[in-house]
């Protein structure tokens, strides 16, 4: 009996480690979310409104919910085992379906499928195929077992707001009350997956593996801070002139992705990762994880989403012969985007760093401050000046940040540089052994 248990268990899951880490699998699922990442920025950009930013900030936050729920599953679950490649592959294809339909999600577009309801159909099914892991890992416990409906509940109301916010202004009139009225149930549909999907959900969040849950988080930064280094290379269109101007442009743009991936990766990714690991408490661990990760790191995407946002066109714009040569004034509303979405990425990273360790980095918040200061009289320049300042804020402040670190960064660089070390020793001895 116990041997046709353990085959039905190797056969659909296998639970993961302490140790375990990310999978190719899951790299694999996020290349969708670069190419979703990188749509909705650019569809965003098209046109550009408050209420178009509005929506992109929606959709985005359905699309991390998405990605935060497959995360816990490789987290409790090995994602390259078993049945969980099949739930990964139809997750991937549900995801690009939904990207694609981004753009008809508030409105259906002529000449095909209805745009909400394919949007709001694929969520669906990428929240179900979630569930159906969780269910099958819970099937053994009796209480949780009943409680599993109370859990798909959540997705079901979310889904059934999208599907009536989608058709709004099909028995509606164009007017500011039927986009009012879309939006709210919108935001409603964000807000039950988040407060109440977190609140049910609580108690069956289990960390498993502290590394994996920092890496796959820590992975997401690094695609939205490749999706600025795409914004810059697809910003001058093919044919345009590589001038002084745009070439300034871009080195100040790299320069500011450089400071952002400092400011994250080179001290406070392994800190979150070591605090992680010390709450051996089960309440303490995911109040960590959802606290520092599943919500910091949301705002962390987003503002370096708003940064790429602000440098879609910058380069194209400078590059055209008939702009003067270091670009128009960037005005209230780009420039609030740029400054606004690093701003946004340093005020998350002082957030993780006070929440995690308990310490407020001021380097960082005169910097959010110094670039609200600033901000108001740069949008007045030219572009490439209005750039160059927010360079010199960003890394100044960065710099500022690093070297005030009286000895900290140093201990946990070391620390991390131990744990590899180890790591590495044991794996070879394992393959001396066993390869």
């Amino acid at each position: 009996m116990g041997n046709r248990s353990d085959a039905r268990w190797s056969w659909a899951l296998r639970a993961a480690a302490p140790g375990s880490r990310t999978t190719r699998l899951e790299l694999f699922y996020d290349l969708v979310f670069v190419f979703a990442f990188l749509s909705v920025t650019t569809l965003t950009a098209s046109e550009l409104t408050p209420v178009n930013l509005y929506r992109f900030l929606l959709v985005l936050a359905l699309l991390w919910w998405s990605w935060t729920g497959f995360a816990r599953v490789g987290n409790a679950c090995r994602a390259d085992q078993g049945m969980l490649p099949l739930v990964g592959f139809v997750t991937v294809a549900a995801t690009f379906l939904l990207v694609l339909s981004a753009p008809g999600a508030f409105q259906d577009r002529p000449g095909g499928l209805p745009g909400p309801l394919v949007f709001a159909g694929c969520y669906f099914v990428i929240r179900m195929a979630q569930l159906t892991v969780f269910g099958r890992v819970d099937r053994a416990d009796p209480v949780r077992r009943r409680r599993f409906l109370l859990r798909v509940l959540v997705p079901v109301v979310a889904t059934v707001l999208l599907v009536a916010a989608g058709t709004v202004r099909a028995w509606l009139p164009e007017g500011r009350f039927a986009v009012g009225l879309q939006l709210a149930l919108w935001t409603l549909a964000v807000l039950v997956e988040y407060v109440v999907g977190t609140t049910v959900a609580w108690h069956w969040w289990v960390v498993v593996s502290a590394g994996h849950w920092a890496e796959r988080h820590a992975l997401m930064v690094l695609v939205a801070l490749g999706e600025s280094i795409i914004a810059l290379g697809l910003g001058p269109k093919t044919g345009l002139p590589l001038t002084g101007p745009v070439a300034m442009a871009a080195l100040l743009g790299i320069a500011i992705v450089a400071a952002l991936w400092w400011a994250y990766f080179d001290t406070l990714a392994f800190a979150l990762e070591q605090a992680l690991h010390h709450a051996r408490d089960r309440d303490a661990r995911l109040r960590l994880s959802r606290s520092v990760y599943t919500f910091l790191h949301l705002p962390m995407v987003t503002g370096t989403i708003f940064y790429a946002l602000g440098l879609k066109d910058l380069l194209a714009e400078i590059a055209d012969p008939n702009t003067p040569p270091w670009g128009w004034p960037l005005g209230d509303f780009w420039g609030g985007v740029l400054f606004g979405g690093v701003a946004l990425y340093l005020l998350s990273i002082a957030g993780c760093w006070w929440l995690a360790v308990r310490e407020v980095h001021r380097p960082l918040l005169v910097t959010v401050a110094a670039l609200a200061a600033v901000g108001p009289f740069a949008f007045r320049i030219p572009e490439v000046a209005a750039l160059g300042v927010l360079a010199v804020l960003t890394g100044a402040g960065v710099t500022w940040e690093t070297r005030s670190e009286d000895g900290r960064r140093r201990r946990v660089r070391q620390l991390a540089l131990e744990e590899q070390l180890a790591a590495e020793a044991e794996q070879s001895r394992w393959r001396r052994e066993h390869l």
